[in-house]
């Protein structure tokens, strides 16, 4: 099925939002419209995975609108490694090499995609070889973030952690909407070694623990845990 013709203002505005990707990001506007020309923009509902790890890809994903959240599940526990928000890619492992997905995504909130099949890709690919230069830059980006965020789960104690979290997730002094499970996977640990270290804080007069709700009873505190 045919997409719907967009009329020149509109490939114009969608050409020059595309301009804000990273991959993107100082490419020539003709590059960009031939991007736009290529893909197919859908709205996706929060929940909706669009791969797995390990499965074959066909699709690199432009991330518009909402939040995306990219994780590896290893039985019960789960491994946050990115939350994506606008303007973001992901699946770029999917359109390279052996085209597999090394992690899974999941929107969390609605979402707006823009989507480019693996062969339109390879295609722009050859056209524009700066774009080749681009993405493989970006894949070495993200794995050393992966790597220097496995030494940080590794080496790093787990109080300093928990107190960086809390003061990247707090709002006016309280971090909401946040369960003991969510700071877990957040933290890549298991949810008993976070009930400890929250228990920890508690205890020590830097926080208060409620339901889905973390107030910060200390900040001077809590900042220099978060510096040891």
């Amino acid at each position: 099925m045919n997409r719907k013709q967009r009329s020149p203002v509109e490939s114009f505005v969608e050409a020059a939002a595309l301009s804000t990707v990273e991959l993107f990001r100082g490419l020539p506007a003709a590059h960009l419209r031939a991007v736009e020309k290529k893909s197919r923009v859908r709205e996706f509902r929060a929940g909706h995975v669009f791969f797995q790890a390990g499965e074959s890809g066909q699709v690199l994903f432009l991330l518009e609108k909402g939040r995306v959240q990219t994780f590896r599940k290893l039985h019960a526990k789960k491994l946050i490694i990115a939350e994506l928000r606008p303007p973001a890619i992901f699946g770029e492992m999917g359109c390279i090499g052996q085209g597999m997905y090394h992690c899974s995504a999941e929107t969390i909130e609605a979402s707006r995609i823009r989507t480019i099949s693996r062969r339109d890709l390879e295609n722009l690919l050859e056209q524009y070889p700066a774009l080749a230069k681009r993405l493989l830059e970006l894949v070495s980006q993200r794995f050393r973030q992966v790597l220097e965020d496995l030494e940080s789960r590794s080496f790093r104690q787990l109080i300093p952690r928990m107190a960086r979290l809390l003061l990247e997730k707090q709002e006016h002094g309280t971090v909401v909407g946040w369960t003991q499970r969510e700071i877990a996977e957040q933290l890549g640990v298991y949810r008993e070694s976070a009930t400890v270290t929250l228990g920890e804080l508690r205890t020590a007069g830097i926080v208060a623990v409620e339901r889905k709700q973390i107030r910060i009873l200390d900040l001077a505190r809590l900042e220099r845990a978060a510096r040891e």
